[in-house]
């Protein structure tokens, strides 16, 4: 017979086994009803839902596509300002040209749509609906404003009051490129703009950059109006568009150029003036006239070096769209601060 103090000493022992056991029992159970905490950057993307919009609808919102309620017209279509009868919600309708319509037949149109209507980003112009019926191509966006970074910089008649300042200029450079590398690297699949240029920069009622009309360039893959001055070379290989993030840093260097100079594109012409400038250091030349030349001068001689690197002739040489990012925003930073 076992002494009274080995019975003790098992059943000591047969306590704390049991006492882990339940223990780990407890811990199972608490652990399953706790949801894992996920980092801001590992949660999913919103499931945003295009809008399909009859044709009534849209044509009720634009008054008969009234003339009156045209605020801009361009290579894809012409853009309305709108009211949605819903809700008297402030849209901008874009009806595509009727001849891009008829030549794009198989585009896809609904797909393609479905997917842009993803990017959510404060320095682009989301797509919130699109309409179509037969002849009839139409994009519901957000409206931002009917006046773009084209018209401040070359269209503004109020005077040199009124004209973008220096750190503003370099403000808008950082918002757009920050709008360019989300639909680059940060939708799946990536975005490629396809015709990045100054009059697809709008301007809010802050002056933030928002970039527009992106994704729709093989809407118009033959169509070269409205694109000479901001595509390279290679664009029109084998005779159409071929649109790539390469060519969308060179648009945006392009519109660099425009906001250091105050001078349109002017079908290229604009990229072999300044980069001679540039390279020479002959800013008094460059920069443009109507305002005056900063005290420091380090920001403005770091954006011309960025455009420079833009406008590259060769592809393979050109910085990314998140290296000039990066720039950018360091500068604006540093500028606005």
């Amino acid at each position: 017979m076992k002494s009274s103090q080995e019975v003790a000493y098992y059943f000591i022992l047969s306590l704390l086994a049991t006492s882990v056991v339940i223990l780990c029992l407890v811990l199972t159970i608490f652990c399953r009803k706790i949801k894992p905490i996920e980092s801001e950057e590992s949660l999913p993307a919103a499931n945003i839902s295009v809008q399909g919009y009859p044709l009534t609808v849209i044509d009720d919102a634009t008054e008969g596509f009234n003339h009156r309620r045209i605020i801009g017209t361009g290579r894809l279509g012409t853009v309305y300002a709108a009211v949605l009868p819903s809700d008297q919600k402030p849209v901008a309708v874009k009806r595509i040209h009727p001849s891009l319509v008829l030549s794009n037949a198989g585009f896809g149109f609904t797909s393609i749509l479905k997917t842009l209507s993803s990017a959510r980003h404060p320095n682009i112009v989301p797509i919130l609906g699109f309409s179509q019926a037969p002849g009839e191509r139409i994009i519901v966006m957000e409206f931002v404003s009917a006046v773009s970074l084209d018209y401040y910089l070359h269209e503004n008649s109020d005077g040199a009051s009124s004209l973008l300042d220096w750190s503003r200029r370099l403000s808008i450079a950082a918002g757009a490129a920050r709008g360019l590398e989300y639909l680059h690297e940060a939708m799946a699949p990536n975005i490629v703009h396809g015709c990045f240029k100054a009059s697809n920069v709008l301007l809010d009622d802050k002056l933030c950059a928002r970039v527009s009309d992106y994704g729709l360039s093989s809407l118009a893959p033959y169509e070269k109006r409205g694109l000479a001055g901001y595509v390279d070379d290679e664009h029109w290989r084998n005779g159409r568009g071929e649109a790539c993030k390469e060519g969308d840093v060179y648009g945006f260097g392009v519109v660099l150029l425009e906001l250091l100079s105050g001078r349109r594109a002017e079908e290229g012409l604009l990229v072999r003036w300044a980069l001679p400038l540039i390279k020479q250091m002959r800013f008094s030349e460059l920069l443009d006239l109507r305002l005056v030349m900063p005290s420091d001068m380090r920001p403005i001689t770091r954006l011309a070096k960025v455009a420079s690197a833009c406008v590259s002739n060769s592809r393979k040489s050109r910085p990314t769209i998140v290296q000039v990012a990066t720039i950018l925003n360091n500068l604006e930073i540093e500028v606005c601060a």
